[in-house]
């Protein structure tokens, strides 16, 4: 009986290998005849940016929209808030940028962010809860970190550094699959081949297989952290330009800390005022899209220390 499984499997693996080298020959057919009529690969490649830059622009502007549907929010009128449009103009031309749309809504957690500004207008979305919880120069501080946002057009950037990622993923995986098939058959039909099935993760097509798909997450993971870098540096770009328009980063520093304060968690990553938690380690501050709060506040008392000094120096008060 033991030799009749022994045969089966042997059968089995045989024709797991057969199924797989004549999917892998009409793969290479088909490849073969793809690579006849290929383009130059000048044109391929425009080809690719081309859909990524599509790709990205519609993201960025359906995404916007779906996360103003989702916020459900509305528009505050400039007569209930006169003095505060009055600052968001100053800071706009000072900025050479349109003026937003302020808009309110109820987030959960006292919270702000930037939409839009890539192409036309921008929005800034504030959560009710800010007008009490902030003094107007603080909430003012926070509306022009937020308009620095969109000054740089901080938003569509980062999308398109997502489009390329997803691109260039995509590539990879066109490139790589066929590959990656034939050796996961090959170790597939090994292993049954030699009795031991569940262990084709152990064979040498098994081993290359892993070693190929783990040099390509790691390479792709590397990829994801230096955009996740670039979005903690924008934030303290952010920061400098706030605290340089409104001359006051103090104001900032207040303001951030008592949103920290106010919150009882984590807030959701899409915001530029993200919080993080104080038991944090190395690894999730990596992953974050926002530096810490601490390391926020104490640069921006750090430039408030510098200014200060710079004013007595110059004689002035």
């Amino acid at each position: 009986m033991r030799w009749v499984l022994r045969g089966l499997m042997v059968v089995v693996g045989v024709l797991t290998l057969a199924v797989y080298l004549a999917g892998a020959y009409l793969v290479y057919e088909l490849a073969r005849a793809v690579w006849a009529v290929r383009p130059p690969l000048s044109t391929l490649a425009l080809y690719l940016a081309a859909l990524t830059v599509v790709f990205a622009f519609v993201s960025y502007r359906v995404g916007t929209a779906q996360i103003l549907r989702s916020l459900r929010v509305w528009e505050l009128p400039e007569g209930r808030a006169p003095t505060l449009y009055r600052r968001l103009a100053g800071f706009s031309d000072e900025m050479g940028i349109e003026r937003p749309d302020v808009l309110v809504a109820e987030m959960g957690k006292p919270n702000a962010l930037a939409l839009g500004g890539g192409f036309g207008r921008g929005h800034v979305v504030v959560d009710r809860r800010l007008f009490s919880l902030l003094t107007f120069d603080e909430l003012s501080a926070i509306l022009a970190h937020e308009l620095a946002h969109i000054e740089r057009k901080d938003s569509l950037v980062q999308t398109f550094g997502y489009s390329v990622l997803q691109t260039l993923s995509g590539v990879a995986v066109l490139a790589l699959a066929p590959v990656l098939v034939v050796v996961a058959g090959l170790a597939r039909g090994v292993a049954w081949i030699r009795g031991r099935p569940e262990a084709w993760t152990r064979t040498v097509p098994g081993k290359l297989q892993r070693a190929v798909v783990g040099a390509v997450s790691l390479v792709f993971f590397a990829l994801t952290l230096a955009l996740l870098a670039h979005s903690r540096r924008r934030e303290f770009a952010a920061d400098d330009r706030a605290a340089a328009v409104t001359g006051d980063p103090l104001a900032l520093a207040r303001a951030l800390r008592k949103i920290e304060r106010a919150s009882e968690g984590p807030w959701s990553l899409l915001s530029p005022l993200y919080v993080n938690g104080e038991e944090e380690g190395p690894l999730t501050r990596m992953l974050s899209t926002h530096p810490a709060t601490d390391e926020r506040v104490e640069r921006l008392r750090e430039r408030a220390e510098r200014d200060r000094r710079v004013r007595v120096e110059r004689g002035r008060p």
